[in-house]
């Protein structure tokens, strides 16, 4: 069986509602978009770490990390994973370079 982020996905949100003091899950909906955006900064951070050093192993885990987290704070506000993956599909119907252009980004 192949674990995939809408798997994640539907857990995160099923752990919203949960009860259980020992949901780390539960414990970050608890604690607010603040304490989650804090996580998923540090996780991040981590993981350009790793990247930057090679390490191979630590930047797959703490990649999981990154995706874990965002998906949390996707969850916290309301967004859904498929509404992010529909985003990068209408993106890549033209090239990188045009789309940030077409968004007013720094070239």
């Amino acid at each position: 069986m192949t674990f995939t982020l809408d798997d994640l996905a539907a857990l995160i949100k099923s752990r919203r509602s949960d009860t259980a003091s020992n949901s780390y899950t539960r414990q970050l909906f608890d604690a607010g978009v603040p304490r989650i955006s804090k996580k998923f900064g540090e996780e991040a951070f981590e993981a350009v770490i790793a990247a930057m050093e090679g390490d191979r192993k630590a930047l797959t885990s703490e990649a999981a990390d990154v995706l874990y987290h965002l998906l949390v704070l996707l969850e916290a506000r309301d967004v859904t994973l498929a509404e992010v993956v529909a985003e990068l599909g209408r993106r890549t119907s033209q090239s990188g370079l045009a789309e940030k252009a077409s968004r007013g980004a720094p070239k």
